[in-house]
């Protein structure tokens, strides 16, 4: 039982973490005006995505000081996401020795 939470958790942060990569990405090509956000259907993608991952960039934006229009908060939640899915993996094999 304990196994398969911490492996559903374990796919839940590694979908949470592409939709941060994926984000990332979108917001460079808009910058850069690759993608054309006068089109309905790519504004309202940008603007959920945006609404799903600004939930977890508001606490680091709130400790990290400003870089001057650069947005490190992205990065620092992958690692938090990838130390917590680190310590969850551990878990899970523990779960399975006993």
């Amino acid at each position: 039982m304990l196994y398969g939470l911490l492996g559903a958790i374990s796919v839940l942060i590694t979908v949470v973490i592409w939709m941060i990569i994926i984000q990332a990405i979108l917001s460079w090509l808009v910058a850069f005006n690759v993608i054309n956000t006068y089109n309905e259907g790519v504004r309202k993608f940008l603007y959920w995505l945006d609404r799903l991952t600004d939930p977890l960039y508001r606490p680091v934006r709130a400790i990290m000081p400003d870089f001057g229009g650069i947005d490190f908060s992205p990065i620092v939640v992958i690692l938090v996401l990838y130390l917590i899915q680190g310590l969850l993996l551990d878990l899970q094999l523990q779960t399975v020795a006993l």
